[in-house]
C-alpha cells in the first residue's frame, strides 16, 4: 500500500482523476454521450504532464516537503522515460483512432512544455505572473471541453452554453490553482515562482480564492436564471460553494499538501455523483 500511495503520489493521481472525470462530465452535458476515448485520453494527458512536472519542479517539492519529491529525485531518469514514452505511445495511437483528438492533445502537450521548461526568453509560463494560473486552466479547458467536442457525433447545445460553461470552470479551476499556490508558497519563492500569494501575501491569495469560487457560483446560477444553461450544468454550481466553505475552516489552520489533495477528491466525488443522479433519471437529469 506504501508503494502504491507513493506512485499515486508522483502521478498526481488525483489530478489524473479530476481531468478524466471532468472531460467525461462536459462530454456528457454538452453532447448526451459519455465521451470514454477521449476520458482515457485526457487521463494519459494529465499523467504525462504530471509525471514532467515533478521532475521540474524537485527543488520547489522538495522545500514544501511534497510526498514523492525524494523518490523522484533518486529517479529522476526513469520517470521522465516513463513519462515520455508514455506521450509518445498516446499520440500515435490517437493519430491511429481518433485523428481529430490530436489537435487538442499536441496543443495541451505543447503547453505543458513552454509550462515547464523554459522560453526562448529563458523563463517558463509557470514563473510569469498571472499566465502560471490560466495556463494551467488552459490545460483543462483544452483536455475536459475542446478534447470531447472534437471527438462527438453531434452536440446538444449552444456555442453559447458551451462558452458559459467554459467560463464557469475557467474561474472554478482557478480558484484551485490559488488554493496550490498558498500551499506552496515556500518553494515559490525559492524557486521564482510569482504565483498570488508569493507577489501579494497569502491573505491577498486567499480573498483571490474565495472570489474565483464566488464568481464561478454566480456566473452559472445568473446562467441558468438567462436560460444560457440548462439546470444539469448550472447544479454545478454548488461545488465552488461547498469549496468556499470548506476553505473558512482550513484558513484558520493553515492549508496542508494534504488538504489540497482532499478538496480534489471531493470534487472528483462529486462529479461521480453527477453522474449517478443522471443515470437515474432524477430530477434535472
Amino acid at each position: 500500500m506504501g508503494a502504491l500511495a507513493l506512485v499515486a503520489s508522483i502521478a498526481r493521481l488525483h489530478i489524473v482523476a479530476i481531468g478524466a472525470m471532468g472531460t467525461l462530465t462536459f462530454g456528457f452535458a454538452f453532447t448526451g454521450e459519455r465521451p470514454w476515448l477521449a476520458a482515457v485520453f485526457a487521463a494519459l494527458d494529465w499523467f504525462v504532464v504530471n509525471l514532467l512536472n515533478r521532475v521540474v519542479d524537485l527543488v520547489e517539492d522538495q522545500e514544501n516537503a511534497i510526498h514523492g519529491a525524494d523518490a523522484v529525485a533518486r529517479h529522476r531518469g526513469l520517470v521522465l522515460a516513463v513519462g515520455m514514452v508514455t506521450l509518445v505511445a498516446s499520440l500515435v495511437a490517437t493519430s491511429l483512432v481518433a485523428p481529430l483528438m490530436l489537435v487538442p492533445r499536441v496543443l495541451f502537450h505543447a503547453l505543458g512544455f513552454a509550462y515547464n521548461w523554459p522560453l526562448p526568453g529563458g523563463r517558463r509560463i509557470k514563473e510569469l505572473y498571472f499566465w502560471k494560473n490560466l495556463a494551467s486552466a488552459a490545460g483543462f479547458v483544452l483536455t475536459c471541453v475542446a478534447l470531447p467536442l472534437v471527438g462527438a457525433a453531434s452536440v446538444q447545445v449552444s456555442s453559447a452554453t458551451i462558452a458559459v460553461t467554459a467560463l464557469f470552470f475557467v474561474l472554478f479551476e482557478l480558484s484551485y490553482e490559488v488554493l496550490y499556490d498558498l500551499r506552496d508558497v515556500e518553494g515559490d519563492r525559492v524557486a521564482r515562482v510569482r504565483s498570488y500569494p508569493v507577489v501579494h501575501g497569502v491573505d491577498v491569495g486567499w480573498r483571490i480564492a474565495r472570489g474565483l469560487m464566488l464568481s464561478a457560483s454566480t456566473l452559472v446560477f445568473g446562467a441558468f436564471a438567462l436560460g444560457l444553461v440548462p439546470w444539469r450544468i448550472a447544479i454545478m454550481g454548488a461545488a465552488p460553494l461547498i469549496q468556499l466553505a470548506w476553505s473558512v475552516r482550513v484558513r484558520q489552520r493553515g492549508i496542508t499538501s494534504r488538504d489540497c489533495v482532499s478538496i480534489t477528491w471531493v470534487g472528483v466525488a462529486l462529479l461521480v455523483g453527477w453522474h449517478a443522479w443522471e443515470a437515474l433519471g432524477l430530477p434535472g437529469a
